[in-house]
């Protein structure tokens, strides 16, 4: 069953470039998709799409069974809910410890401290830092900070989780490191869509591959079917 669909999308900046080119995608429940290509393909345009911080200039975006395209500003917060995102630089609060960071997300929905806590370390656990909830940012390497980043947005349970550039600061052994627990995030349900250049981790992964070349999908690859090709400028 289709958790996205996107249908004849097309997003034109106010600059007059198209960054996204009448494009249509499903992407299945408990997937895990990569999406690469060179600079400047709409690679960091479509996942924002997906979760509202762009809007699409025609087309239709169907995200969890709502029509993100058509969601009013005042509304964007139900998409979010079922939405957890991941950055390359981890925006985390520098004054809060491990802890705190990840209970945010938690507290800004209003939930009771009694189901936070259980919450926390059942994430913390997942991303194996239960033992570092006390540190502040600055005391964790950044493999762990990231770490922390992932815990916090999956901490809510959400349907669908964007990661854009995660392993971008890290060294290989690290991003690998990330994405063993990205990928045990994946085997809980969790779709996954990790916008990357990271070629090397794309192939050892084996996921279904999409690569976008100026704002179109070049090539969808099957799960187990990505050939490590030479992609131009990927960074």
């Amino acid at each position: 069953m289709d958790l996205i669909r996107l249908k004849n999308v097309r997003k034109q900046y106010k600059t007059g470039v198209t960054a996204i080119h009448d494009m249509s995608l499903s992407i299945e429940k408990g997937d895990f998709v990569f999406v690469i290509g060179s600079t400047g393909c709409g690679k960091s345009t479509l996942v924002k799409m997906l979760y509202r911080e762009e809007k699409p200039s025609s087309g239709k975006i169907i995200v969890g069974g709502i029509d993100v395209a058509k969601l009013r500003n005042s509304k964007v917060y139900k998409i979010r809910r079922k939405i957890g995102v991941v950055f390359q630089d981890y925006k985390l609060l520098s004054k809060s410890t491990v802890y705190e960071n990840v209970a945010f997300a938690l507290e800004v929905l209003g939930q009771p401290k009694s189901e936070i806590y259980s919450k926390v370390i059942k994430a913390l656990e997942l991303v194996g830092l239960k033992n570092k909830a006390n540190n502040y940012p600055h005391q964790l390497s950044g493999g762990e900070q990231q770490r922390v980043a992932i815990a916090r947005a999956i901490v809510n349970g959400p349907k669908l989780l964007i990661c854009d550039e995660p392993t971008g600061n890290l060294d290989p052994k690290t991003s690998m490191e990330i994405m063993d627990v990205l990928e045990s995030v994946n085997e809980m349900g969790t779709t996954i869509i990790m916008v990357t250049h990271d070629i090397d981790i794309v192939s050892q992964m084996n996921k279904r591959t999409i690569l976008l070349d100026s704002g179109r999908i070049l090539k969808d690859y099957a799960k187990g079917t990505y050939k490590n090709e030479s992609i131009k400028n990927t960074k």
